[in-house]
């Protein structure tokens, strides 16, 4: 394809086997997980599936491996979990010296094959594949300067725009090219790169999403979490710090950026919710700070009660330090089932009419007749929380229900990689904890303070994003913006930017 643009070449993605599959319910979605290895005597397609198994949890809508044999870099990706995804042959047919692996949950752009992960491109200086989790607010801002260009996108993602603009960018290497359009971005984005002979890996300057440091032996790798190391025996080695550049190549790690700093703007989210718990962010192993954060809640909002139960799973550690530190017994009174969550085969209508049955069962056993706390970690519209509080007083026979959340309340719009981007789609937004209670049918409602939920992380509050909590957002972000906003070319968003509205950085209610 000829293109005269002097800036935006005409290098077209390559494309992929389509698939499909039906819709999760989860009512908070997480980002995306990237993991990235170099291992030249290692099976590194085989290390990448597991990393990426277990980083499912960071998103379930699809997942694709990228493999550099040194030469080429060959890719598979199809819609739907890890396991779904790849087979013993698809993995066999992979060789190489280094991979990178991406599972998705879509936060910008549709969820189907156009963009699933890693996104593949041929530049001038050999193809590349990339995996991103996270989210631009500057996207439109950016794909409007390539609208008079050639280039043709597969996809609808800010993840693919990234892409382009790295083989389409000024430099005479990608690393070259990485540094140049890095700071062009705003937002949130850890990103993992592969090239004929290395992974880059990059977190952006605001640190909002984890990435951290491994190995093994003669291999080195990156992965969102620390949990993902675990799983192939190798160690973890460090967090990647907040506008680091990191290059894994025969060499082995060296940072090629200048300005790296600890993280300013880290997602609270990840500490609450995000992260499994075996995993270590900015040294802090996540199942003690939740154990924290119940604790903290129980002497917050202490109440007189039988047992305290959690919601599974990432609740749990909740209510063992509530439990603990009320002194009020811990039991397990509800059951979650861990496979009905993503499948190729939807409910019958009345397997649909009974929602959260479908997920939770309860041990009447522990309930029945109880005065019961059940401990979560957030309130989102309010539909999965009211829907425990009436399965624990019907099928779990339960004599009281009294709700403790182990975060804030969630008052605004995520931008930054959480699918949570309108105020009205958050019932905290509307009422207050006392109207939220009674909508939920609970008998008290309780939430963890700011204040409370900073000192469990150990870090300072300087070091955490908390915008959807506060509204202090780390940088402006659009009023409009939504996950579809690049599917859009005459959105105002898009094309208009007089009628744009941002949220600047204010402390909210």
């Amino acid at each position: 394809m000829h293109n005269d643009n002097p800036t935006w070449g005409g290098i077209l993605p390559v494309h992929e086997d389509q698939y499909w599959f039906s819709p999760d319910t989860r009512v908070l979605v997480e980002e995306c997980g990237v993991f990235g290895i170099h291992a030249p005597k290692e099976d590194v397609a085989r290390q990448t599936f597991f990393g990426l198994y277990t980083l499912q949890h960071r998103g379930q809508e699809s997942a694709g491996i990228a493999v550099s044999d040194g030469n080429q870099i060959t890719s598979h990706r199809k819609m739907g979990l890890v396991s779904q995804v790849f087979t013993e042959q698809d993995l066999a047919s992979f060789e190489g010296i280094a991979a990178i692996g991406h599972t998705r949950y879509s936060t910008t752009g549709s969820s189907n094959v156009e963009n699933a992960q890693p996104v593949v491109m041929d530049t001038d200086l050999g193809r590349i594949a990339m995996g991103h989790n996270g989210n631009l607010v500057n996207a439109a801002e950016l794909r409007r300067e390539m609208a008079d260009s050639d280039l043709h996108f597969e996809g609808n993602t800010d993840s693919e725009l990234i892409a382009f603009m790295v083989a389409n960018g000024p430099g005479t290497s990608i690393e070259d090219r990485i540094k140049n359009i890095i700071p062009r971005l705003q937002g949130s984005f850890s990103l993992v790169f592969l090239t004929a002979n290395s992974v880059i890996a990059v977190r952006d300057e605001l640190g909002n999403r984890p990435l951290c440091l491994g190995r093994y032996e003669g291999a080195w790798l990156v992965s969102s979490e620390s949990c993902a190391f675990e799983a192939i025996d190798a160690s973890f080695e460090r967090d990647l710090l907040a506008g680091e550049i990191l290059v894994l190549d025969d060499a082995g790690p060296r940072t090629i950026s200048k300005d790296a700093h600890g993280p300013t703007a880290l997602c609270v989210f990840e500490y609450i919710y995000f992260a499994r718990p075996d995993s270590v962010i900015e040294g802090s192993n996540l199942h003690e700070v939740r154990q924290r954060l119940g604790a903290s809640l129980a002497i917050e909002h202490p109440i007189t009660a039988d047992v305290v139960i959690g919601v599974p799973d990432s609740a749990t550690a909740a209510a063992i330090g509530y439990s603990n530190a009320s002194g009020i017994p811990y039991g397990e009174g509800l059951v979650k089932s861990r496979y009905i969550g993503r499948t190729f085969i939807q409910p019958d209508n009345r397997l649909r009419k009974l929602g959260i049955k479908m997920k939770l069962n309860t041990l009447s056993s522990i309930t029945k007749d109880k005065r019961v706390i059940v401990v979560d970690d957030s309130i989102v519209r309010g539909n999965t929380t009211r829907a425990i509080v009436e399965l624990l007083r019907t099928s779990g026979q339960a004599a009281e229900v009294h709700v403790r959340i182990s975060s804030p309340p969630m008052r605004w719009p995520c931008f930054y990689g959480i699918d949570i981007q309108r105020p009205d789609e958050l019932i905290a937004n509307s009422m207050s904890v006392e109207e939220i209670c009674h909508n939920l049918g609970a008998d008290s409602l309780g939430y963890l303070s700011l204040n409370s939920l900073i000192e469990a992380t150990q870090l300072q509050d300087s070091q955490l994003c908390t915008g959807c909590l506060t509204r202090n957002y780390p940088i402006p972000v659009q009023l409009e913006m939504d996950k579809l906003v690049l599917e859009r070319p005459d959105s105002n968003v898009a094309n208009n930017p007089d009628v744009r509205t941002s949220i600047q950085p204010t402390l909210g209610e």
